[in-house]
């Protein structure tokens, strides 16, 4: 499907409708949507409840869910639609979906052709692909932050502090504090712990104990513990046998 731009003006035209420049009042689709924000960032309100896209986080819409949408001032959106049936999604809720090198060279390949692009069940796979619990990482576009993620996404349990690091990279902690939370709206010490919680369900997925799960990440056995439950409601290996089962089914 074509990508949608936004660009100033009185009104953009999504969804095969004509909206108010700035964002779209709530609607319902029949039709699960995927969206994707390549430039810009937009927030999505479902039930209550925000959900901010950029270039690293995109959304799953299942049909049925009442939706509105606000945009920045320039932002494209490139959204891909699929029937309820046969595409089932894994969720039955609005879920935010950290965008991989796969995904996004999909998404954006699709864009480039020539023909609107038909429903495609390789296309639905791979836009479903990924745990359904991981938390929404917005990436950092600025030189220092960048930096910083990187690394951290090579090795989660580097233990430096954001005050260490802007000591590395001759700049003021201040400043990158600052460059975390205006680039991904997270707080330095938010964004590591839902990167390592994150890297956390990755190896308990692949069979390894809570213990080794806590060393690789860097916290101790009892942080990992406290996290999850902070943020699934649950302990990882509750986590692990309720995907699972899930998977199962």
């Amino acid at each position: 499907m074509a990508p949608t731009g936004h660009e100033p003006g009185p009104e953009v035209l999504f969804d095969d409708e004509f909206i108010a420049a700035g964002g779209h009042p709530t609607q319902v689709h029949a039709f699960h949507q995927f969206l994707y924000v390549p430039l810009g960032r937009i927030v999505v309100t479902a039930l209550g409840r925000d959900h901010e896209l950029s270039p690293s986080v995109a959304l799953w819409i299942p049909a049925g869910i009442p939706h509105s949408a606000r945009f920045d001032p320039v932002s494209l959106v490139v959204p891909e639609t699929f029937e309820p049936d046969p595409h089932r999604l894994p969720y039955s809720e609005v879920t935010s979906v950290n965008v991989s090198d796969a995904q996004r060279q999909l998404l954006l390949s699709r864009t480039r052709a020539s023909e609107v692009s038909e429903e495609d069940p390789a296309v639905f796979a791979v836009l479903c692909a990924g745990h359904r619990d991981v938390l929404p990482l917005p990436k950092p576009t600025g030189r220092s932050a960048a930096t910083v993620a990187g690394e951290l996404m090579r090795n989660p349990r580097d233990p430096r502090t954001a005050s260490e690091w802007a000591e590395s990279l001759y700049a003021s902690s201040t400043s990158l504090r600052r460059a975390f939370r205006a680039e991904t709206g997270l707080a330095f010490s938010e964004w590591r712990t839902r990167l390592r919680l994150n890297h956390s369900l990755q190896l308990l997925a692949a069979g390894h104990m809570v213990s080794t799960v806590a060393a690789r990440v860097g916290v101790s056995t009892n942080g990992c513990i406290l996290a999850f439950r902070r943020y699934f409601g649950e302990t990882p290996g509750a986590c692990v046998k309720r995907s699972a089962t899930r998977t199962a089914a």
